[in-house]
């Protein structure tokens, strides 16, 4: 039976990995220690001298060369979290260490709550809450602001595992669908049934526009004042990726003037916004505190993934969620 280990921050344990997950982890990996904090293993690394495995999660150890001396039998280690950049290191690729993720199953509820934010963007739903509220009156009917799902246009920027997922589920609506992804080729657009377009083709043509690009130095500020503007009217920009993708600045100056366009922002930089930020004031700012990705109950469908994923290791399957060091260096 391989030897295993926990490692995490204590306040993620039993989120990520809840008593029925734990238990079966434990039915098939021997597991003699209780979880341990990074800091624990630290203070005590000779605990790691025989363990094969090691579950881990946010505060897990990073695999620097003095950490993995202590574990010469290391063969793996189950991330159940998303980016894995503060945990591998160059030691951990040259020593051959296998690293899997949960950043799939982190994936699934920003991509639900990405299809909550369409319809209700394309609903209008934020600008008829305020309407309402500050009338106390019901709009006349027909609705003319209101544009309804069907036949509507949604551009999705970068398909990683989130847009990817969003695409998926954006399938089951009567939506046509563009993508801007870097290095999607038109031939592959063609196999997912969307078109492929340009960040300004997409802003200038679509009632909804949704962002999951990863920040990376080439992504920072890529999202500017001059693409909201092209926006349609009655426009919705979503962003559930990164704050800093986008030029808030001139963003809150394109919504002060174009009302008609209503922003689900769930990430902004600064993260929170300054005490000053007009965002807090903004009739057409759906302002939420991070919260699209895994919360609640959905934390624990990160260790279910990692449960999965031992399972494929130890039957000798190939593994789902498996990072290589090519995937690592396109990883935010």
């Amino acid at each position: 039976m391989v030897k295993g280990l926990f490692i995490m921050d204590e306040d993620v344990m039993d989120k990520v990995y809840p008593d029925n997950i734990k238990k079966e982890i434990e039915s098939l990996v021997d597991i003699k220690q209780k979880p341990m904090t990074s800091k624990e293993v630290e203070e005590n690394l000779d605990v790691l001298k025989d363990i094969d495995v090691i579950f881990s999660s946010w505060g897990g150890p990073n695999l620097n060369e003095n950490f993995l001396n202590y574990a010469p039998n290391l063969k793996i280690m189950f991330y159940g979290a998303g980016t894995i950049k503060k945990i591998v290191t160059d030691e951990s690729w040259k020593r051959g260490i296998r690293v899997t993720t949960a950043n799939a199953a982190n994936a699934i509820p920003v991509a639900e709550f990405t299809i909550a934010s369409i319809i209700f963007g394309l609903k209008n739903v934020v600008q008829m809450k305020n309407l309402i509220k500050n009338t106390r009156e019901y709009p006349s009917i027909p609705h003319q602001n209101i544009k309804g799902v069907f036949d509507s246009t949604v551009g999705i920027i970068s398909l990683g595992a989130i847009g990817s997922e969003v695409l998926k589920r954006l399938k089951n609506f009567d939506v046509n669908i563009t993508v801007y992804h870097p290095s999607l080729t038109k031939e592959e657009a063609k196999e997912l049934g969307v078109e492929f377009v340009s960040l300004d083709e997409m802003f200038k043509t679509c009632d909804v526009v949704t962002l999951h690009a990863p920040l990376l130095d080439s992504t920072r500020g890529m999202i500017t004042g001059d693409h909201i503007k092209l926006m349609k009217e009655n426009g919705v920009f979503i962003n559930t990726a990164r704050g800093a993708i986008v030029k808030e600045n001139e963003l809150i100056e394109v919504l002060k003037e174009r009302k008609d366009i209503t922003a689900f922002l769930d990430v902004v930089y600064p993260e929170p916004p300054a005490e000053d930020s007009p965002l807090y004031d903004m009739d057409n700012v759906f302002l939420t505190p991070h919260i699209a990705g895994s919360e609640g109950k959905e934390i624990g469908r990160m260790g279910k993934f990692m449960l999965e994923e031992l399972k494929r290791y130890l039957n000798g399957e190939s593994l789902k969620w498996e990072v290589t060091k090519e995937k690592y260096e396109k990883m935010a």
